[in-house]
């Protein structure tokens, strides 16, 4: 079907703001700040995210700088370890993990399954109120001296062997994951016991598949690494040997406990950000997404997956050939449903009528980094590559790949197609495609350099290095130049957007969701009655119909 086709709904009926929505039916501070509404908590998290994610990217930056000369120079390397360990730990703990299922997740969820809020609201609440109890206690942390074992408090570095703030800093982190404990449980209960009549398992969108496995490895995952945090406490603290091998304690328990928790986390991380792009592939090809179920379930098969390959993260650590062995197949079959969603997506797109809005543009953006950063998770799979390239900087540039290059395209391919319904404005698109375009590129220069650094052998963590890895390190600095350009324009211009953007309809992008059959911005209950759901996900046949019908009605009425 041609975009061309689309019957549009009159200007009457899309032209003009709802004068009451969720935003301005009370005001002041505390209406905010006591709310019980999951789009107003989606708000205050999406300010909380972004002022995280730019204090974690300022540090980013002084990274890059510290390296476009082989000598450490701009900062001492007791300085250098605190920069990068603080900004694994705000970018990982306090924007990526939270980022698309605490604001975009709490925005959208009730409304996609036809509900007027999450069934806990004020656990809602609270979790956001931890979430920024744990990130005040990162920033005092970080004021009051920083904390250098890396984010993942390695022991027995961070048992013995440090004297900055690790224990605060573990705090800091342990009741962070509280809050993503609880928005997890919130969204199993909504979606298990919420959902509209009519609103099938199948009928879901998998936009809220995503977040169902998502919500499951946090709410299972989580408490691992905060039992690792407390451990590591009590042993810097009062001395019991739990990690210590000289008081009959095991280092490499540590290691285990956390990685159980750390590699889900990447899928809490990524998962959300897939239903994203299947919500913004399927608009902008205006087709039903190919091969719904096998989608659906390849969700669920990486939240599986992702409990049984931890130990690809310690080969180098002493286990067994065979240990090896099994984690490498395990390892490769994490790929499988991921490769599918890829595969799947290409599909949809096989013959659609696509258009490049900027969400679109995003989630392009998405596919091609997250692909590589999969490929590239094959060679870190195998032990005996793994074993010459762990600790370098091809493993930064892996990460990058699939957490930030993956995730925070998803993130904003997220924000970008559904402002209109949070904000009733829409953003300035030719900008906003630039953006899309100098992230893009920007990343890739920052970052496809570091596969060769990795490669030639540059060891990662280090603020100083030999003179033969420079040219490289200025690209890559160059590069995040670019990209920081790219992350600061969608600030401007959707914060512009509030006053001056143009009114966006209740649904500018002719999607099929329920929550594009809402006002925009909704209102406090989401719907002013409660909908009955007799269409699958993804009926642009249906959505058709009821253009063509309101569009009658409107003639009619004149």
């Amino acid at each position: 079907m041609s975009t061309d086709t689309i019957v549009k709904l009159p200007d009457q009926a899309t032209a003009r703001m709802p004068k009451v929505s969720y935003l301005n039916k009370e005001h002041g501070i505390l209406s905010w700040l006591l709310t019980g509404d999951h789009k107003r908590i989606a708000m205050l998290y999406l300010i909380s995210l972004t002022f995280f994610f730019f204090i974690g990217g300022a540090m980013a930056g002084l990274i890059r700088l510290e390296l476009l000369t082989p000598q450490s120079d701009l900062m001492a390397m007791d300085t250098y370890n605190k920069v990068f360990t603080m900004h694994g730990v705000i970018m990982i703990f306090f924007f990526l993990v939270p980022s698309v299922p605490a604001t975009l997740g709490n925005f959208l969820i009730p409304m996609m399954i036809g509900a007027k809020d999450l069934a806990l609201p004020k656990i809602n609440l609270l979790s956001w109120y931890l979430y920024m109890a744990g990130g005040a206690l990162a920033l005092y942390a970080m004021i009051t001296g920083g904390v250098d074992t890396g984010w993942t408090f390695t022991t027995p570095l961070s048992t013995h062997y440090v004297n900055t703030n690790v224990i605060t800093t573990g705090l800091a982190a342990f009741i962070a994951g509280f809050s993503s404990i609880f928005t997890g449980l919130n969204f199993i209960v909504t979606i298990h016991r919420m959902r509209a009549p009519g609103m099938t398992w199948f009928r879901l969108p998998l936009y809220v598949w995503s977040h169902y496995a998502a919500s499951v490895l946090m709410v299972l995952g989580t408490p691992v690494v905060a039992i690792a945090i407390v451990l590591v406490a009590l042993e810097r603290t009062i001395g019991i040997g739990v990690f210590d091998p000289t008081k009959g304690g095991d280092p490499l328990l540590f290691q285990h406990l956390f990685w159980f928790y750390s590699h889900p986390a990447v899928y809490i991380m990524i998962l959300p950000g897939m239903g994203v792009v299947s919500e913004v592939v399927s608009t902008f090809s205006r087709k039903r997404v190919f091969g719904y179920t096998a989608v659906a379930f390849s969700s669920v098969a990486i939240a599986i997956f992702g409990f049984f390959v931890w130990a690809h993260h310690m080969y180098i650590m002493g286990l067994s050939n065979y240990s090896a062995l099994l984690f490498s197949l395990l390892t490769m079959l994490v790929a499988v449903p991921s490769a599918i969603k890829i595969f799947n997506w290409a599909f949809t797109l096989y013959k659609g009528s696509i258009t490049f809005e900027t969400p679109m543009l995003y989630a392009f953006g998405f596919m091609g980094l997250f692909t590589i950063g999969g490929l590239t998770g094959v060679f870190l799979g195998v032990s005996g590559t793994d074993i010459h390239l762990t600790e370098t900087y091809f493993i930064v540039a892996h990460f990058h790949f699939v957490m930030v290059g993956g995730m925070l395209m998803a993130f904003l391919a997220g924000i970008h197609f559904w402002w209109p319904k949070m904000t009733g404005r829409m953003y300035p698109e030719k900008i906003s495609q630039l953006a899309a375009v100098t992230t893009f590129i920007g990343f890739n220069f920052t970052f496809f350099p570091q596969f060769m650094l990795g490669m030639l052998g540059m060891p990662r963590r280090y603020a100083s290095y030999p003179a033969e890895f420079q040219i490289l390190n200025v690209f890559s600095t160059a590069g995040a130049s670019v990209l920081g350009v790219g992350y600061l324009l969608p600030v401007l211009y959707l914060v512009w957007s509030l006053k001056y953007g143009a009114i966006a309809g209740n649904n500018p992008w002719q999607a099929t969701g329920l929550e594009w059959q809402t006002q925009s911005p909704p209102l406090t209950e989401n719907f002013e009655k409660l909908p009955i759901v007799d269409h699958d996900a993804y009926d642009y046949e249906w959505l058709e119909r009821q253009n063509q019908i309101q569009a009658s009605e409107v003639s009619s009425v004149r």
